[in-house]
């Protein structure tokens, strides 16, 4: 890909050397775990602020949803904006754009003007950045680590997740909290801009065009129409059998893990008897799981092939949820998320590699786009669901329900998820 013409969609340096490579790759994932440190700390703080501020759970449910919504009304476009333009560029814009957004809420909850209408406001904003950073992000982590590496890249950047997103941030948020909620935005402000001076820094890379080349050699061909290339990405994630396999067994972990998710503590609480302050325990076990399958994972699936982990990483947490449901005893539900950790963070590592060997460098950002919509922004309905069922039944039934679901899906996407994945090296 080295020495490729300039052209426009494209980025006009070449590929980085193997020992550079590491180097930005290594300041990609520091940029990623700024990042998500920040808005680990967000996502605690946020909702807490809205708490505590309003009282009312009509407000804290409207920031909440506005904090989704983005990956449903915004995800798509941002994926095709992105495969338009530099990579590195897209995320230095979103990432200070996020920064400026989340400095004027700090000064907003300063000043006592932070009401519902900011707070709704501010979290819409500020995950529509993350629309366009995450899809950018993307497409540097294949193009810096190489497509021959992205099982360690995607297991180092699982790894940066899972410390700044589920276990620094949340820490973060609650020691700066009951000082300052204001802080708690300004130092999600800050990381920001750490991991946009990170990007900053890195070379731009050489990715395929997204602006067909002219027939003349001469003058570039006029960009096509955005809603072409939106349609050309959503046609390639749904045409392609791998692909398709993907999202059939990353829709229905979605919405099982939501539904599992939205009553655990009410779990903990009423059924298991566990204080209220070990609740977030559960949390902390379950990322030890994610950090120990994410360095493990890519060394066994290489020894034992990556289709058969990706299915081995869904029973397991398939027969997890079954065990919490089944056991109401707090250690063997806490035991049960550890392995929920393992199974999630086995398939993060292996889905997103096997999903970025089989895009093309030209659609990255909207394949992402539309596989996290699908993944994220179907999430919601899971925790709504989760809510009748328990009251209709029983707490412990939404895990039962939840388990028995993920592991039919897992036997069943068996023979897909080993037989498909195999890409030519052409992409």
């Amino acid at each position: 890909m080295a020495g490729l013409p300039a052209q426009a969609g494209s980025v006009t340096e070449d590929v980085p050397t193997t020992s550079s490579r590491t180097a930005s790759f290594r300041l990609l994932i520091l940029a990623g775990f700024a990042s998500l440190t920040g808005d680990g700390v967000r996502i605690a703080a946020l909702p807490l602020f809205a708490a505590v501020s309003t009282h009312s759970p009509l407000a804290v449910s409207a920031v909440a949803v506005a904090e989704v919504l983005p990956w449903l009304l915004v995800a798509l476009p941002a994926g095709t904006l992105v495969d338009r333009r530099s990579p590195r560029r897209v995320v230095l814009a979103a990432h200070t754009g996020r920064a400026l957004v989340v400095s004027a809420l700090a000064v907003a909850v300063v000043t006592h003007h932070a009401g519902v209408p900011v707070l709704v406001v501010a979290a819409f904003l500020i995950t529509s950045g993350e629309t366009f950073a995450d899809s950018a992000y993307q497409s540097l982590l294949v193009e810096l680590a190489g497509r021959d590496r992205l099982d360690r890249a995607n297991s180092w950047y699982v790894s940066a997740e899972t410390l700044g997103l589920d276990l620094g941030g949340p820490l973060l948020a609650a020691a700066l909290f009951i000082w300052s909620p204001a802080a708690c935005f300004g130092l999600n402000a800050v990381l920001f801009l750490v991991s946009a001076a990170c990007v900053a820094m890195l070379p731009d890379v050489a990715v395929a065009p997204a602006i067909p080349a002219p027939r003349d050699g001469n003058t570039p061909t006029q960009s096509p129409p955005l809603r072409r290339q939106l349609l050309e990405g959503a046609r390639f994630l749904l045409r392609d059998r791998a692909l398709r396999v993907l999202i059939m067994a990353v829709v229905v972990a979605a919405l099982a893990a939501s539904a599992a998710n939205a009553i655990i503590s009410l779990y903990a609480i009423e059924t298991l008897a566990v204080r209220t302050a070990l609740v977030p325990t559960l949390w902390v076990v379950q990322a030890i799981g994610t950090l120990g399958a994410a360095w493990l994972i890519p060394r066994l699936a290489g020894r034992f092939g990556e289709g058969r982990m990706m299915v081995g990483a869904l029973a397991l947490v398939g027969l997890a949820f079954l065990v919490v449901g089944m056991v109401p005893v707090a250690g063997a539900v806490w035991a049960a998320y550890l392995v929920v950790g393992v199974g999630a963070g086995g398939w993060n590592v292996l889905s997103a590699t096997r999903r970025q060997r089989l895009t093309p460098g030209a659609m990255m950002g909207r394949v992402t786009s539309a596989y996290r919509m699908l993944a994220w922004g179907l999430m919601p309905l899971g925790a709504a669901l989760a809510g009748p069922l328990a009251k209709g039944t029983s707490l412990a039934t939404v895990f039962v329900a939840v388990g028995a679901l993920v592991t039919v899906v897992a036997i069943t996407l068996a023979g897909p998820l080993v037989r498909t994945g195999r890409v030519p090296v052409s992409r």
